[in-house]
């Protein structure tokens, strides 16, 4: 087999690395890092493999690359690329579905427990040394067992999660998805409804769908106002699903208790957006994937699946486009 042209994009375990530099010819240019876009772009038009992730793959960088054969990322969301130019060109677009489920939904549902029992919140109290007696109600959390939680998006971490809320703590759940698909628990624990029951009967919304024309701003203030009076919403999807401003008021009037955000519209999250200081909001920056194991069973499976396309054969995980209605 000839060496193909390798563009790494992104920074890989050593021992990843070398897989690809063993059969192949390799430039590593992260275009994110200041001092490297040059490279990056100088390398576009003779690359016939990607690697990486967390960069925008549009029309622009794709007119660039005509050699171009697979993209392969490490990451489950495509939302960097755009799946049907990518289809014309005749490109494969790999991923990394699976490895990284368990590990999302434990954070997923540490967020559910930390902004009911409010633990960043007490935390800070201890911290800046307000804690000179007992407790009152006014720093009481709720309990989160046998409340109900409402999933979007019930893929395989939907369905990871709603494992951990019905058969962990005894809640009932309810999900809406596109496409049907069966709850995956014993009979009752689960039911699909509609996104308007969702709202309007859950506890803890959680999102866990992807970002498409369809979802950009699906959460706003028409669903802010369906939501149950003290419902705490969970997202863990992306950003720009949930419209911004509309959660801050929605927090400002108490329709929500809190919100437990791990992705937003803008990324790093401005350090003048007031999502960075609001006492109702729990924010991380963007670590659904991010332990040492799962971060590197991402990075060993996005090699496998480069070295497998560029060999001509099937990768682990690529993207097919959904057929046009």
């Amino acid at each position: 087999m000839s060496r193909r042209q390798v563009l790494v994009y992104r920074q890989l375990p050593p021992d990843q690395l070398a897989r690809i530099q063993q059969e192949h010819d390799v430039v590593i240019a992260n275009p994110r890092v200041a001092g490297q876009k040059d490279a990056f772009l100088k390398a576009l038009p003779t690359a016939e493999g990607m690697i990486g992730s967390s960069y925008p793959i549009d029309e622009e960088v794709l007119t660039l690359a005509p050699r171009l054969e697979v993209i392969s990322s490490i990451s489950v969301g495509l939302d960097q690329f755009s799946p049907d130019a990518l289809h014309r060109r005749g490109i494969t677009l790999c991923h990394t579905p699976g490895v990284l489920t368990e590990t999302v939904a434990d954070l997923l549902f540490a967020m559910v427990l930390a902004t009911s029992r409010r633990v960043a919140e007490l935390d800070r109290y201890v911290r800046e040394g307000q804690w000179n007696r007992s407790v009152g109600e006014d720093l009481y959390g709720w309990d989160v067992h046998g409340k109900t939680m409402g999933i979007l998006g019930y893929g395989r971490i939907g369905q990871a999660l709603a494992h951990r809320a019905a058969l962990g703590f005894n809640m009932p759940v309810l999900y809406h998805t596109r496409t049907p698909v069966p709850s995956g628990l014993p009979e009752g624990r689960a039911q699909p409804v509609t996104l308007r029951e969702v709202l309007m009967q859950s506890d803890f919304i959680v999102l866990v769908l992807p970002l498409t024309e369809q979802t950009r701003g699906l959460i706003g203030p028409q669903e802010f106002a369906l939501m149950k009076p003290g419902a705490i919403l969970i997202n863990g999807a992306r950003g720009p699903i949930v419209q911004e401003a509309a959660l801050l008021q929605a927090l400002e009037h108490g329709q929500l208790r809190a919100a437990g955000l791990d992705v937003f519209d803008i990324e790093p999250l401005p350090v003048d957006s007031l999502l960075r200081t609001h006492p109702k909001v729990l924010a991380l920056p963007h670590v659904g994937s991010a332990t040492h194991e799962t971060r590197r069973a991402m990075c060993e499976m996005a090699t496998t699946n480069l070295l497998l396309a560029l060999q001509g054969k099937q990768p682990l995980a690529a993207y097919s486009p959904a057929p046009a209605r």
